[in-house]
């Protein structure tokens, strides 16, 4: 009888805690939900946290570490947003006329370009880990003493190598990832531009 109560309360309070964290759950996918078409107003907070990080950085003067790490991260997910979802130089159809490919000329059909980390996530892994990096810098064990300006060139030195690799491979497959917005085409009675 009593081991059947302490059963009971105990898979009752752990059903309240998982109610708990699904409903907080829901409540951060709500919000992320509704920020999803705000493009700018995202990227300017995450532009406010950033700057709030190397505010912090620069007036207590260390984290440099977790600066540098945080610089790595980042370049490492604009690289995957400025890549191409499937890749061409792996593609196993692109030898093949009937596979997918990228455009190469201006009258072939359109084709949106598919970046590997679309810019939603792009945005949310950069909020994310910029929280975390302020986080760190509270911690006293995260402020490593190093010699700053070797951290400068390194990334200075990885972002210039890593940025020319991706124009390399930009243009052998002929491919730009910041288009607009698709081609759009006049219907045929309209006037142009040009004839008003």
């Amino acid at each position: 009888m009593m081991n059947e109560d302490t059963s009971a309360s105990t898979s009752s309070s752990g059903g309240g805690v998982k109610k708990f964290f699904q409903r907080l759950s829901q409540i951060y996918q709500s919000a992320l939900d509704r920020s999803t078409p705000h493009t700018k107003l995202r990227w300017s907070g995450a532009a406010v946290l950033v700057l709030f990080f190397l505010l912090r950085i620069f007036l207590n003067q260390g984290w440099y570490i977790v600066c540098y790490a945080l610089g790595i991260f980042h370049l490492n997910l604009f690289i995957a947003f400025l890549t191409p979802k499937i890749d061409p130089e792996f593609d196993p159809y692109a030898n093949e006329d009937d596979g997918p490919n990228l455009p190469t000329r201006s009258n072939e059909e359109f084709r949106p370009f598919i970046r590997r980390l679309p810019e939603f996530k792009f945005w949310l892994s950069i909020t994310k880990s910029t929280t975390i990096a302020i986080i760190c810098t509270f911690f006293d064990c995260f402020n490593i003493p190093v010699f700053w300006p070797i951290l400068v060139m390194y990334f200075i030195t990885l972002f210039c190598i890593t940025m020319k690799r991706q124009i390399k491979h930009m243009i052998k497959y002929k491919y730009l990832p910041f288009t607009r917005n698709k081609p759009r085409y006049q219907r045929v009675g309209e006037p142009t531009e040009s004839s008003k």
